[in-house]
């Protein structure tokens, strides 16, 4: 098994796509509710292209099975050192370690790029991606009560940083 990681590239947003559409079908990593067109999340990928945000996918035997990325955390400009991380890794191939390998890529990449601040807002039933921040230094900041909703439940955020 070969495993790289790499900047994501505009033509892994199929494969981006397909892993992040599994997610908003069948859990709460993600809030959203209606799974996305490889035609937005090219736009997706573009906009952070032009904001040199850093995209990266993780490939095993040449195929995309996870992919990370950071982006703005707020539009302001006073928020512009602060960036919020995200990993997705495919379902078939979750407990393999590729979201560590993403988090220690992307960690670099943030501190390469010098911003101060990382955030992950996770929804707080999802314990693996709350302790996979917490192991790379990350501390709890806070909680937001209720603050999505999703097959028909009220969910909590929980809000982790760390200053680089």
């Amino acid at each position: 098994m070969s495993i790289q990681i790499r900047p994501a590239q505009l033509s892994d947003c199929q494969s981006i796509s397909s892993i992040y559409n599994y997610y908003v079908e069948t859990s709460t990593a993600t809030f959203a509710l209606d799974p996305e067109t490889v035609a937005e999340r090219e736009a997706w990928f573009k906009q952070h292209e032009q904001n040199n945000l850093p995209t990266l996918v993780a490939l095993q035997d040449g195929s995309v099975v996870a992919f990370a990325s950071l982006s703005f955390y707020h539009q302001r400009c006073a928020y512009r050192q602060t960036v919020e991380a995200s990993i997705y890794v495919d379902h078939s191939h979750l407990s393999k370690g590729y979201g560590r390998l993403l988090m220690e890529e992307l960690m670099a990449a943030a501190e390469k790029a010098s911003y101060h601040a990382v955030l992950g807002l996770i929804c707080s039933e999802n314990t693996a991606s709350i302790k996979l921040m917490l192991d790379f230094g990350f501390f709890e900041a806070g909680c937001l009560k209720q603050v999505g909703k999703k097959y028909d439940r009220w969910l909590d955020v929980t809000i982790l940083e760390k200053i680089i």
